[in-house]
């Protein structure tokens, strides 16, 4: 046993409510000493207000964000032809920032144990102790809370699937699936969905078939992504107890869902851009996009390499970014 933020961590062993606990022993051992430095660290007065602004900024991971932030704005802009007011975009940027990034502080508070065992994530700032884990989920809290009603306010609708959003990330991700079966990234992903359909609701005036396909693109996205990562650190999810497709199912299980879910989130969102009326140009662009990301998958499928899958992680991020990029400005 070691101490975990407050409470007794049974290594390797399953809480009573099913959610497995992380094993810390062994090459990742060390970074309770980064936890225990952090902690003292904590403790003396005066932490600079620059540094814990960093911290913060940090936690919000500002990439993951900002794609999902431009993925919600996509949404708003494909609904009409007209020019959108400042404000509306304001309003949706503001709220959408506020409602992802309270949802990452929360997820942080809630997987500080798991982060504390592995390397790529042992020097966040919860388990190196620069914020509080209290003070972690109270901002978090706040911020979710800001968002929602700033977003209730602007529509219920689009306020209604920010808070489904939150929902399927914190309690049906985090919470409920995420230590329990690999397939959580699945569900997981529809909250990923969320901030591009919440974008069309509110322009469009409420739910409507282009939005759910847009949606659907980000969702069928998602596997792509999140199991080329988790292949690339399988061994560290291993040892903290998070089980992942390249684990439970075998790398070259892993990589065909990659492909397949390649090939389904190219084929939606081809059809969301017809569908919006993205000119000839525009389309021909995005069939570029939508053949490399195939193309990778499946070399990535036929000739493994740690090469391929990190150019496909990488380039992933890239495809959406600019499938979004064209239905904005092409709409």
């Amino acid at each position: 046993d070691v101490p975990g933020h407050g409470r007794t961590v049974s290594l390797g062993s399953a809480s009573r409510s099913g959610r497995s606990r992380p094993d810390c022993a062994g090459p990742n051992a060390g970074f309770r000493c980064i936890r225990d430095e952090g902690k003292r660290r904590e403790k003396q007065p005066g932490m600079q207000l620059t540094t814990r602004l960093s911290a913060y900024v940090a936690m919000t991971k500002p990439l993951q964000t900002g794609l999902l932030l431009a993925t919600g704005l996509a949404g708003y802009l494909s609904a009409r032809p007209s020019a959108p007011g400042w404000g509306a975009l304001v309003g949706v940027a503001g709220s959408l920032w506020l409602a992802i990034s309270g949802s990452t502080l929360i997820n942080m508070f809630c997987d500080r144990d798991i982060d504390a065992c592995m390397g790529r994530t042992a020097r966040r700032p919860i388990p190196t102790g620069r914020v509080s884990p209290r003070e972690a989920l109270w901002v978090g809290v706040v911020s979710v809370g800001a968002g929602l009603g700033w977003a209730l306010a602007m529509s219920v609708p689009y306020g209604l699937v920010v808070l489904a959003g939150f929902f399927f990330d914190v309690v049906v991700y985090t919470l409920w699936l995420k230590r329990r079966t690999a397939w959580s990234i699945v569900w997981g992903g529809i909250a990923g969905g969320m901030p591009v359909l919440a974008g069309r609701t509110l322009r469009a005036g409420g739910l409507d078939a282009i939005g759910v396909l847009l949606a659907a693109a980000v969702v069928l996205w998602i596997p792509t992504h999140m199991v080329t990562f988790s292949i690339r650190h399988a061994e560290e999810y291993r040892r903290a107890g998070v089980p992942v497709l390249p684990n439970t199912l075998g790398e070259c299980p892993a990589r065909s869902v990659v492909a397949a879910s390649s090939v389904a989130a190219v084929v939606t969102i081809a059809v969301a851009a017809y569908l919006v009326g993205l000119s000839a140009a525009a389309l021909l662009v995005m069939w570029v996009l939508c053949g490399a990301l195939v193309a990778a998958a499946a070399a990535g499928a036929l000739r493994p390499s740690p090469a391929l899958d990190f150019g496909l992680y990488k380039f992933a991020s890239l495809y959406m970014l600019g499938t979004m990029a064209l239905i904005a400005v092409g709409a």
